[in-house]
């Protein structure tokens, strides 16, 4: 079992960064891809950034590249998400995961573990 704790998130404004972090526990995340996902009010949960075990490969959402930045620490069990430029359209319940599959991590039903997720909103 790998249990998840996203923090980070928080209230800014249009143009502000944030950093999302993900600390885990119970197994070391080395062994497993890490992903973002989020999720707004009245939508589905949507791919965000993805992230391979040894950190060579990132795949981002059309939405958010070149603004966010997926990383990870496996020394310190942790997966990052530095999001830059931040608009209203990025406001939703951001949830980090981590799955047993390799390669491009885009799905949400191929995640094993899921965190509680952080809120972050953006206002105009």
């Amino acid at each position: 079992q790998v249990q998840l704790v996203e923090s980070g998130g928080g209230l800014v404004q249009a143009g502000d960064s944030l950093r999302l972090s993900c600390a885990a526990s119970g197994r070391t995340i080395s062994n497993y891809g890490m992903g973002w996902f989020r999720q707004a009010p009245g939508k589905e949960r949507g791919f965000v950034a993805a992230i391979t075990r040894s950190g060579a490969n990132t795949y981002y959402a059309d939405s958010v590249k070149g603004r966010f930045t997926i990383s990870r620490d496996n020394a310190k069990n942790t997966l990052y998400l530095e999001m830059n430029s931040l608009n209203p359209d990025d406001t939703a319940v951001y949830y980090c995961a981590a799955t047993i599959r390799y390669g491009n991590f885009r799905v949400a039903s191929d995640a094993n573990y899921w965190g509680q997720g952080t809120q972050v909103t953006v206002s105009s």
